[in-house]
């Protein structure tokens, strides 16, 4: 965890990083609440209240509550506030559940403003003496830098700060050098760095100071309960659209950083490969050659116009891979920004030869990117308006023409959509019958489903699904999964289970969770997701991406549940199949190296303090790098592959294999490069269903044996 101060809910959680300043900057002003802030304070209030689906009051436990989340979102890491001030704003703990609904924000803005006047003064001072501090660091000392705050106490006096700040500074001047930044450039790039934060820092507002105190008691009801502010609110449809017009990344902010939450899929940066969940963008650049601008401590939405830009245009990021602990290793690549087109997240379909003994079957294989619909195109009338549903069914179809014996469902980084499209995909797998269950905050529970019986297809189904796999996609695989219609493979998925809407306030709107989704067995898709009855193997860290990972998400829990069919009775299959999957990863290098891989991410993890001694930095990340050459070593040597000397080696491998990609691409523009490329999780999905096929084919013969 950064020691840098935290005010995550500006424009959700964007972040005001360490801030320093190479010129004298007057003092800031106090800043005050408006009487428009106080009418919306009190609707706030009311509208969480009565509506919150988790009708939790505003009391003086939330009060308590409030206050710490507040404290926290300023100043997390415990880097300006002393214990004399924490123990001041206990004045605050139980009142502010009195004051809020009366519209007074007096607790929220004198926070704040000390916080600023703290902020300023401590910045100021270090910066004075930056270059000469640089040049006197030693960094042949054995001491360390603690990267987990959280059990931190708060300073008792200023010569304790002076000592976090000194190790702070230190830890950042390394990082530096380690990333093989000029020695003369380090404290250009820092000053630079704190400079701009600190023009940004006088820029804020009653408004901004409003959404942070707001959405410190907003998230306490659920994390996708947030406050928009007017300025929010006008940027919100336009941060959204990163996610159609630009790399096709969702982004938020993290202590200084931020941070990737996810990639859309069939957008430029998915495409492109670099990119991944979880990953820090430190740096932006515009074009090949554009100067690469630091972005450490800036406002989310900033981050967002840079990256954001016209399509073909081409942007160059910076980032801290999410796999790496500390902040010296570094990645720069370029992307080519482009628009999602609606053909690039249609549904694609594709066929996989699994052998099986003397036989080889044919396996269907739909990947389903998004549950997308042009609702535009179908209020027009438009008798091919597109849909999920609609094309699913349509390449289901010419699968069944090929003579598949089976088909895989690959719903993988699939995020969700239209929850109509969930349902009525559900459709073309059961006769009919609900697929959901809705419960609003009133208690009033609404099923939806497939009203009508009908034709369906009535062969083998898996479906594929990982911890990026939300919503709608849980919906989808939970009503197979309850039907029994098919085997659910793979990571358990994300587990949000909750609907949001949005209603204007007096100043701004305030998005609040009203309802949530229950499968048909009466089971929350809210908090743990869907259970995959086949577990394999995932990188995705469940601590840092997922429901579960993030702070007052509600809790899953169950209301009845609805009569419904029945399919099969898997619990006679699984067992079996289970077995037989274990039995091949074992033998499957890159189920191996896969295992490997997130044993390796998991000692990262454990990593709390780096060392500041630069000798011990250097053996802590050439330590990592010599443990990821081995499992890529082990997988190589499995697969009678040239073992390498080094992981740059298989940096240049990959980058030669693109060009003669690109080299077959431009001779045959019908190449399909992606259908060469192995995935080993949907080879397995497969196995899965072959196993399954067979298993009930030999029990059917043994049973009409048995008649004979």
């Amino acid at each position: 965890m950064s020691t840098l101060p935290l005010l995550k809910t500006l424009g959700r959680c964007a972040t005001l990083g360490l801030v320093l300043s190479a010129f004298a900057v007057p003092a800031a002003a106090v800043i005050e609440y408006t009487e428009s802030q106080r009418d919306t304070a009190i609707e706030l209030v009311e509208q969480l209240e009565e509506r919150h689906y988790s009708k939790l009051a505003y009391d003086d436990k939330l009060s308590s509550q409030h206050l710490d989340a507040y404290i926290e979102s300023l100043d997390g890491s415990k880097m300006f506030f002393t214990a004399a001030d924490i123990k001041e704003f206990e004045q605050y703990r139980s009142v502010m559940d009195d004051q809020l609904p009366e519209g007074n924000l007096s607790a929220g803005f004198t926070i704040f403003n000390r916080f600023q006047e703290r902020l300023q003064t401590r910045l100021e001072s270090v910066m004075e003496t930056l270059p000469e501090t640089i040049a006197a660091m030693d960094f042949s000392v054995d001491e360390y830098y603690e990267l987990s705050t959280d059990d931190r106490e708060w300073a008792a006096d200023m010569s304790v700060l002076d000592e976090r700040w000194r190790k702070h500074l230190k830890n950042q001047v390394l990082s530096l050098k380690l990333a093989e930044k000029e020695a003369e450039e380090i404290p250009e790039t820092l000053s630079r760095r704190y400079t701009n934060q600190l023009k940004r820092v006088n820029q804020y507002n009653n408004q901004d100071v409003f959404q942070i105190y707001a959405n410190a008691l907003t998230e306490l009801y659920d994390p996708h309960t947030n406050y928009f502010s007017p300025r929010r609110s006008e940027n919100f449809n336009i941060n959204m659209s990163l996610s159609l017009e630009g790399i096709g990344a969702v982004l938020q902010a993290e202590d200084e950083y931020t941070k990737v939450v996810r990639l859309v899929p069939k957008g430029p940066a998915d495409k492109q490969g670099d990119l991944q969940p979880s990953d820090r963008i430190v740096a932006v650049g515009q074009g090949e050659d554009g100067e690469m601008v630091d972005v450490i401590g800036w406002r989310l939405d900033e981050v967002v116009q840079l990256v954001r830009g016209e399509k073909g245009s081409t942007v160059v990021l910076e980032v801290l891979p999410a796999k790496s602990k500390t902040t010296d290793e570094r990645k720069r690549f370029a992307i080519v920004r482009n628009e999602v087109k609606l053909e690039e997240q249609s549904a694609q379909k594709r066929v996989l030869e699994v052998p099986n003994g003397d036989q080889t079957l044919k396996v269907g294989v739909i990947d389903i990117p998004a549950f997308y619909i042009d609702f535009e195109a179908m209020r027009r009338g438009d008798k091919d308006y597109k849909s999920t549903t609609r094309d699913v069914k349509k390449l289901l179809l010419e699968l069944q023409e090929e003579n598949v014996d089976g088909l895989v469902i690959d719903l993988r980084n699939n995020g969700g959509g239209s929850l109509q499209e969930a349902n009525e995909l559900t459709g073309l797998f059961i006769e009919y019958g609900p697929t959901v269950q809705i419960r609003h905050s009133s208690r009033r529970v609404w099923r939806d489903g497939k009203r009508l019986k009908s034709d369906y297809y009535e062969g083998p189904l898996v479906v594929l699904i990982n911890r990026l796999s939300a919503s709608a996609s849980e919906i989808f695989a939970g009503a197979i999964q309850d039907y029994e219609r098919g085997i659910i493979v793979g990571d358990r998925s994300f587990g949000k289970g909750t609907v949001q809407t949005l209603t204007p306030l007096t100043e701004g709107q305030l998005k609040i969770t009203e309802s949530k989704f229950y499968r048909i067995s009466g089971d929350s898709t809210q908090h743990r997701g869907v259970v995959p009855d086949v577990n394999f193997p995932t990188l995705f860290d469940t601590e840092e991406i997922g429901e579960s990972a993030l702070d007052h998400a509600l809790n899953w829990d169950q209301i009845n549940s609805v009569r419904h069919r029945r399919y099969d009775d898997l619990s006679s299959v699984l067992p079996h199949v289970t077995e037989l999957f274990k039995e091949r990863s074992h033998n499957n290098p890159d189920f191996l190296f896969l295992e490997d891989q997130i044993a390796l991410a998991a000692d990262a993890r454990k990593v709390e303090r780096l060392p500041l001694k630069e000798e011990m930095r250097l053996a802590l990340r050439e330590s990592q790098k010599e443990k990821a050459l081995q499992i890529e070593n082990k997988r190589r040597k499995a697969k009678g592959e040239e073992l390498l000397t080094s992981l740059d080696m298989d940096e240049e491998e990959s980058e030669d294999a693109d060009l003669e990609v690109e080299a077959e691409e431009a001779d045959d523009p019908a190449a399909q490069t992606d259908e060469d490329t192995p995935d080993v999780l949907l080879t397995e999905a497969g196995n899965v269903l072959v196993d399954a096929l067979v298993l009930k084919q030999q029990r059917f013969a043994v049973h009409a044996a048995k008649k004979e």
